[in-house]
């Protein structure tokens, strides 16, 4: 087992563990912790990268330019989230701050590529992006799912703060079948609670403890998932397609986003903090 790294900047530590997908595992800003640290298998705690697809793929199938495709259902009837987020990653550069990481895509993914996450840490907010280098034409998309905690813990002089709220707006959302999965039609959002993808963001959704902290995110990916059905966290997840991306694309009669050996796949993410003056 590889030890968590530890990036550092002021009194903000951020854990990144390579052996279990270079996931966030904790986020400490002072004395909070911002994410769930711990959880149902892989998928429901810390921040994990999400290559070479994002979201749920039905019955985890599809075809590319005339290959079936089988992938495991990791989450049956479905497979979801990728192929990295439980792979070992290999440490390629580390500083007090950054961090470089790199995995391939694994044996349960039929086309061969690798991808490369960087984390640079600030006082005041982190960056990461993410970039999918193919070698050969692959179906992609990419994205982060991040679990923020519901409550803080609190401290032994004061209770745990007030539960998380999330300010987030978007122009429409992908409408949800039967099933959980998008349509491909796009809708005028409805009420929460949300398992859903959105787009059109007219704001940068903020994820808010009143009085302590609030965090707010950005990305270049154009397409936001939110789960708050949870009792335990947040998702707020940007991603470059929504789920079930290369179905829906085919369903539509059209070819879904593609990496190959010219043209690689790249995100970015962004949060930036800010802290109450009056803390705790």
């Amino acid at each position: 087992m590889t030890d968590p790294l530890v990036l550092r900047a002021g009194d903000v530590r951020l854990a990144i563990d390579p052996d279990l997908g270079a996931r966030f595992s904790s986020l400490r800003l002072g004395h909070d912790e911002v994410l769930v640290t711990e959880g149902w298998g892989p998928i429901r705690w810390g921040c994990y990268p999400m290559a070479p697809f994002a979201g749920r793929l039905r019955d985890g199938r599809f075809t590319f330019r005339g290959r079936a495709v089988q992938l495991p259902r990791n989450l049956p009837p479905h497979a979801i989230h990728g192929t990295v987020f439980t792979r070992p990653w290999s440490i390629v550069t580390r500083a007090d701050d950054r961090a470089v990481l790199a995995t391939d895509l694994g044996t349960d993914w039929p086309f061969g590529g690798r991808v490369t996450q960087a984390v640079t840490l600030g006082a005041d907010g982190l960056e990461a992006t993410l970039a999918l280098d193919a070698d050969e034409p692959m179906p992609a998309s990419l994205g982060w799912h991040p679990w923020f905690r519901r409550r803080l813990a609190g401290t032994a002089e004061a209770p745990p703060p007030s539960a998380a709220e999330l300010s987030f707006d978007a122009g429409a959302m992908y409408e949800r079948g039967a099933d959980g999965l998008p349509t491909g039609a796009l809708v005028a959002p409805g009420p929460r609670p949300w398992d859903d993808a959105f787009t059109d963001l007219r704001a940068s959704p903020i994820v808010r403890w009143p009085g302590i902290v609030e965090i707010a995110l950005s990305s270049t990916a154009d397409v936001w998932v939110v789960y708050d059905e949870a009792t335990e966290g947040i998702c707020v997840e940007p991603q470059t397609a929504p789920p079930d991306a290369v179905n829906l694309a085919a369903a539509g009669g059209r070819e879904p986003d593609v990496a190959d050996p010219t043209h690689p796949m790249t995100a970015s993410m962004t949060w930036r903090w800010h802290r109450a003056s009056d803390g705790r």
